[in-house]
């Protein structure tokens, strides 16, 4: 396991079967939305990333229903409204340098779907 995810605290999502195979759902973490994507073939290994539902370019919560697909050999999602590009391992976009997306790290937890919750950096100096 990833060093910097030992001390991580998960969070549950939702179930294995609200997700879409090859597509995206929406779910509600502390009042952020964050978009789903399960793709059990991917080649990396990983079955499930967490990505801003935020469209950058337009403000829209709409990159959940984007479409997967692959470029330059690296998982993207496009954005339904101005078709711009976003990796989905680090939420950059291909298009334009300036945009990207937050991510999360996800993972099942046997069908549980778990996102890392993030911390305040600040709480995180303090302990």
């Amino acid at each position: 396991m990833n060093t910097q995810l030992q001390n991580t605290t998960w969070r549950s999502v939702c179930t294995r079967g609200d997700l879409v195979v090859d597509s995206g759902v929406v779910a509600l973490l502390d009042g952020e939305q964050v978009a789903l994507f399960y793709l059990p073939r991917a080649p990396e290994g990983q079955q499930v990333y967490a990505v801003g539902n935020r469209d950058p370019q337009s403000g829209a919560n709409v990159i959940g229903r984007g479409i997967v697909g692959h470029l330059a050999g690296r998982l993207v999602v496009a954005s339904p409204l101005y078709k711009q590009h976003f990796r989905l391992d680090d939420g950059s976009c291909v298009e334009y340098a300036e945009q990207s997306l937050p991510v999360w790290p996800a993972r099942f937890n046997g069908d549980i779907v778990e996102i890392a919750a993030r911390v305040d950096a600040r709480l995180q100096e303090a302990a």
